[in-house]
């Protein structure tokens, strides 16, 4: 097992891979004591059967750097192979604003091949290289040096299963003219907007029982002030405080240290320094936002007049289409889509791209009364109306 420590070395690798057709890529890193996730060790794998063409590329070594690899990236005549690639691909845009292109996600694949929502790697060695993943260093600490031989034989082998498994699904994605679907699937992921967090639309993400505009701009500065916070300072969120003890303030509404004090969900170190000076200016900054300035929550489907029986026409629809076509219902359209169309709403991820073609014109059609539902033995039919 060979692992890189000097930028000279990291070239010679992606120089080598920069003449194969693929690379697979994965990453260990660590996010408990931080904001942004700290990369502990890359793990890359040329085509081939062994160990011979994978390497371990530890980030951490004194002075090497990750331009080579970033330059394989932006390299657009080598596919570069992630599984779940989501949380890798927000490392190295935070590092250094690069998506690898062309990307191919595994797991989205397979989601598209049939192989259920969500499915998880371990699921895929087994299925499709019918081998076995040693899950007993999945959880230890990457950043310390030196790496175990029993860490570094885990690492490895999620890159070098994963060129058994992206040769697999390639070939079947080939053969079903379903490409263009996964392609589809990976515009979001290589989206700057997926990983950066703007602090004033953090209060997106915080559940609240209470939709008062009032409210909700006390909620948004707090969420403001904690993303700063945290950006500024790598920390994680909660570590300045917690989405219950942030409800709690914006109830409370505290204008001074002494009433701060009364919160009871606060961490002790948030009711001192800077953050209890940043929490009082938040509350302040929301208590006195003018009306017009305050947010305004989605209600679009507070309200919706959701057809019941039509409802479960789309559910029986959309069961006979994946089964039919072999892919995860919610993949398609999860309920909420399907009630929201009962409803006629129209501006619906199921309406739109290869979800469309798949389902969403027989779904209009069916809304319109153009088609029907008919069993024919244990399958359910479309026929026209």
């Amino acid at each position: 097992m060979k692992t890189i420590t000097t930028t000279a070395d990291l070239a010679e690798f992606c120089q080598q891979a920069a003449q194969q057709p693929y690379v697979t890529v994965d990453t260990e890193f660590l996010r408990e004591r931080t904001y942004y996730s700290k990369l502990c060790l890359v793990q890359l794998a040329m085509p081939g059967t062994d160990d011979s063409n994978a390497v371990l590329v530890d980030p951490l070594a004194e002075g090497i750097l990750l331009d080579p690899l970033y330059d394989l990236f932006r390299d657009t005549s080598v596919v570069k192979v992630f599984h779940a690639a989501r949380q890798d691909l927000e490392i190295f845009f935070v590092d250094a604003r690069v998506f690898p292109v062309p990307l191919f996600d595994t797991q989205v694949a397979a989601m598209v091949c049939g192989f259920g929502e969500q499915v998880g790697y371990e699921t895929l060695v087994r299925k499709i290289t019918k081998g076995g993943v040693d899950k007993t260093s999945r959880f230890t600490d990457w950043s310390r040096r030196p790496l175990s031989d029993a860490q570094k034989k885990y690492a490895l082998a999620d890159v070098t299963h994963l060129r058994q498994i992206y040769e697999f699904l390639a070939e079947k994605l080939a053969q079903t003219g379903r490409g263009r679907w996964v392609e589809e699937e990976l515009v979001t992921l290589t989206s700057a907007e997926t990983y950066i967090t703007q602090p004033h639309e953090a209060w997106r993400r915080v559940k609240t029982r209470t939709n008062s505009p009032k409210f909700l701009s006390i909620v948004r500065e707090l969420a403001a002030f904690r993303e700063t916070y945290a950006q500024e300072r790598n920390v994680p969120r909660n570590r300045v405080f917690k989405d219950d003890a942030l409800v709690e303030l914006a109830s409370l509404k505290p204008g001074s240290k002494e009433e701060l004090g009364r919160a009871r969900l606060l961490l002790r170190e948030a009711r001192r320094g800077d953050i209890a000076e940043g929490i009082l200016e938040a509350v302040s900054k929301g208590v006195d936002c003018p009306p017009a300035e305050m947010p305004k929550p989605d209600r679009s489907r507070d309200k919706l007049q959701v057809n019941p029986a039509l409802a479960d026409l789309l559910r029986v629809l959309l069961k006979a289409k994946t089964e039919q076509e072999g892919v995860a219902a919610k993949l398609i359209a999860p309920a909420a889509d399907l009630d929201a169309i009962a409803a006629g709403m129209r501006d619906v991820p199921a309406l739109k791209g290869w979800r469309r073609e798949v389902f969403g014109i027989d779904a209009l059609r069916l809304c319109d009364g153009k088609i029907a539902l008919t069993a024919q033995g244990s399958d359910v039919a479309v026929v026209e109306v």
